[in-house]
């Protein structure tokens, strides 16, 4: 089985577990993982704030004005559902959890309405 079968085969059955999630937010979270990673000092374990931040940043540089309704497609509607997205990982063997790491540590972070849309970083776009 080579890389990307294994990769489709590994989404198709976090999607089949966790239907309301598209494949491609599993696969956007893991990136928005990489990118908090290795933009640290030195790889650590980061909370469920650092990664719903680094969702956002990653959201808004690749999607700009469309973050929100992209992550909205993808059944993303809120900080609570990347965590969600993050624990369907772990369960399927994808990510490690520390044992204080709960999916409350991913509950109300910030409001993606205010996040993607009132104070959207316009500065950003010059």
């Amino acid at each position: 089985m080579n890389e990307l079968q294994f990769r489709d085969d590994v989404l198709d059955q976090l999607q089949e577990r966790n239907p309301r999630f598209h494949a491609r937010s599993y696969e956007f979270v893991m990136r928005a993982l990489h990118s908090v990673i290795q933009s640290l000092d030195e790889p650590r374990h980061i909370s469920g704030r650092e990664l719903t931040e680094g969702v956002r940043e990653l959201a808004i540089g690749q999607y700009g004005l469309l973050a929100k309704a992209v992550l909205e497609y993808w059944g993303i509607h809120g900080t609570e559902d990347v965590g969600r997205v993050v624990f369907a990982m772990v369960e399927q063997g994808l990510l490690v959890k520390e044992d204080e790491d709960r999916p409350e540590d991913f509950a109300d972070l910030f409001d993606f309405e205010e996040a993607f849309e009132t104070n959207y970083p316009w500065s950003a776009l010059s």
